[in-house]
């Protein structure tokens, strides 16, 4: 099993952010179902103002790539990607066209350990 990291930003609107919040609270069978059928076995989303920040606990073999093919396959996901587009804002460390920045993960307590009693 695999941990990332992602960050991204909402628009600078507390209506906006209370309705994105909305939608998290109960969020389509089919965006879930997807979410699982990549291989994401786990997934939290934090927000700190306007910051997001998603960790995804995922299976070995899992792709974003594989991931971003099958989203685009799926009119579902898309319309809900579009939805969640009106109350997103790139990072910005963004490339063009990407919402969900991988964040660097830069200190472990786990491994910090290990290499102590190694």
């Amino acid at each position: 099993m695999r941990r990332y990291c992602l960050a991204l930003d909402l628009k600078d609107d507390e209506t906006a952010i209370a309705e994105y919040k909305r939608y998290h609270r109960k969020i389509w069978p089919e965006i879930r179902d997807s979410i699982f059928a990549a291989g994401i076995l786990d997934m939290e989303i934090y927000l700190l103002g306007r910051r997001l920040f998603m960790i995804m606990e995922v299976a070995d073999d899992f792709s974003f790539a594989v991931k971003a093919a099958a989203d685009e396959a799926n009119p579902k996901v898309q319309e809900w990607e579009a939805l969640m587009e009106r109350f997103q804002q790139a990072l910005p460390e963004s490339k063009p066209g990407q919402k969900w920045v991988l964040m660097e993960r830069i200190f472990s307590l786990q491994e910090q350990h290990d290499s102590r009693t190694a």
